[in-house]
């Protein structure tokens, strides 16, 4: 879920609970909620909710996201951790066919649950750089203003100098691998450039190491995205053997529609791939994808419906002046940012940009459609430094596939297809 899927679900992690008989041992509530979740009933898991929980979580949401963690493999057993301050939680490891997830539920004196947390188990250590690679792989952090972020430099074992890029990742808490699922589409690419002789930096996104800095209620895209991107490309091009008149953005999804915006900021950026970038704002997208996947089944059930009601006053909340509390408004983010980030127009940024481009699109991809695709194409037919590449069998990381695209797709391992990486490959060694 590398747009707003993922941001979506990221929040819904932290702000879930449910009720049951007062009666139910703390274990055999979760064992209950478990059960509806693995049956697909959410409206049975929705009304062990508290009133309050069960007002601002949906059944079609809540069922969206357990189903994006895919099939369910099995249950660790659960852990009860009680203290005299609070009421006991219950804590178990989940498995599923994208990976680990612990699930933390805490139970009140009514046998009501007053917290629900799923949190994805750190993903394995990605897997060791072939012997016989001809490249290596070392640690670099991107040192900001206002703090630092762990990144890795993938790097040909040449004299150089040679050209680089920077990754930069969709919406989302994002690792440096952009771990999404079973699948790493950042590690794929940078270990797929290196190995054809460019350097790639990919580095641990903000909101995921330094979520204290998104404490308040004014920060922005840029705070999220522009500024680190901005220091990761100047850390890049300060590196001995990196030419610093070749260092290029890769941005993907919401960091494909911000490449144009960094390599302003920038002016060290020599230029810009924009990998499955959205075109239009992300209020629109956010019910079209929600309306994409809740009727995937061929309906919309009453209580969908009602979701996607409660999401479109959302959105015509944040599009207004009005003081709206971010709880009222969508994935819970403040005002100020979807207002500053309504106020970008992506296609007229690259339109301003002199700098050479390269666009790739997949044709399964559900997030960022055809309709962005183009729009892409026609706001940019005129400028001759554009190129475009499309894909029809990619969903929305690069991966083939067949059929309509959906999150249960995230969780089965794959890899960036290798002609994708070649195309960007050429692309940059092209560059005068």
């Amino acid at each position: 879920m590398t747009a707003l899927l993922r941001r979506s679900a990221a929040l819904l992690l932290s702000t879930l609970a449910f009720a049951a008989s007062a009666a139910t041992p703390p274990a055999q509530v979760a064992t209950q909620l478990l059960d509806h979740l693995q049956a697909g009933d959410g409206a049975a898991a929705v009304a062990m909710f508290t009133p309050e929980m069960a007002e601002a979580v949906p059944a079609p949401r809540l069922l969206a996201l357990w189903q994006s963690f895919g099939e369910p493999r099995g249950r660790g057993a659960a852990e009860i951790i009680s203290t005299s301050h609070r009421p006991d939680a219950v804590v178990q490891s989940l498995q599923f066919a994208s990976g680990t997830v612990e699930a933390s539920m805490v139970v009140d004196e009514q046998g009501r649950i007053a917290g629900l947390h799923f949190k994805p188990a750190e993903p394995a250590a990605a897997p060791s750089v072939p012997a016989d690679a001809t490249y290596a792989e070392v640690p670099l952090d991107v040192v900001t203003a206002t703090g630092t972020l762990p990144g890795t430099l993938a790097r040909p074992k040449s004299d150089g100098p040679v050209r680089a890029v920077v990754l930069v990742h969709g919406s989302g808490p994002q690792d440096r691998d952009e771990t999404i699922g079973a699948n790493r589409p950042f590690l794929d690419v940078a270990r797929g450039l290196a190995a054809q002789g460019i350097a790639v930096l990919r580095f641990e996104k903000r909101s995921r190491v330094r979520p204290q800095d998104f404490s308040g209620d004014r920060y922005t895209m840029d705070d999220e995205t522009t500024n680190d991107a901005v220091a990761a490309v100047a850390t890049l091009a300060a590196q001995r053997g990196i030419d610093p008149r070749h260092v290029y953005v890769m941005g993907h999804s919401q960091g494909g529609m911000l490449a144009p915006r960094i390599a302003a900021r920038s002016g060290k950026v020599a230029g810009l791939v924009l990998w499955a970038a959205p075109a239009r704002s992300l209020l629109t997208l956010l019910p079209e994808q929600n309306r994409y996947l809740l009727g995937l089944d061929g309906q919309i059930s009453a209580d969908e419906q009602a979701f996607l009601d409660t999401l479109d006053r959302q959105i015509a909340a944040a599009r207004s002046d009005a003081d709206v509390p971010a709880a009222d408004l969508p994935l819970r983010l403040p005002a100020h940012y979807w207002r500053t980030f309504e106020a970008i127009d992506p296609v007229a940024d690259a339109r301003a940009s002199p700098l050479p481009m390269l666009l790739l699109q997949g044709g399964r991809d559900f997030q960022v459609v055809d309709t962005d695709w183009q729009l892409w194409q026609r706001g940019l037919a005129r400028q001759r430094q554009v190129s475009f590449k499309y894909y029809p069998p990619l969903n929305h990381l690069g991966i083939a596939g067949e059929g309509p695209g959906s999150l249960q797709e995230y969780s089965r391992p794959g890899h960036v297809l290798p002609a994708l990486v070649d195309d960007v490959a050429a692309w940059i060694g092209a560059q005068p």
